[in-house]
């Protein structure tokens, strides 16, 4: 049997991870509004849908960040990495629907 008050303990990380995790959820739900009228923006002035450079500072930028945060720059990186690649291809869609009107 858990002890109750470890077992509190741990009801009160989980609702803070649970807090977070909502909160996490509607933030990239806003990043993903943002890129989106980029991607309109890139598309209607006939733009390349990604930015090389642009990624490359946003990646120094968040490796920069999380070692300040002690948060593993490695990870951090991953994981913007993995948001990168989600929005060019949004941003490509956006691109071949908007050619294609």
């Amino acid at each position: 049997m858990i002890d109750p008050e470890i077992k509190t303990r741990l009801a009160g990380y989980r609702q803070s991870i649970d807090n977070i995790d909502a909160a996490l959820v509607h933030m990239l739900a806003e990043r993903f509004r943002c890129t989106k009228e980029v991607g309109v923006l890139k598309a209607t002035h006939e733009l390349p849908p990604s930015d090389p450079a642009r990624e490359e500072y946003q990646i120094e930028r968040l490796r920069r960040l999380a070692k300040e945060a002690n948060l593993d720059p490695d990870f951090a990186e991953k994981f913007l990495n993995f948001i990168i690649k989600e929005v060019i291809r949004h941003h490509e869609a956006i691109a071949a629907e908007h050619n294609g009107k």
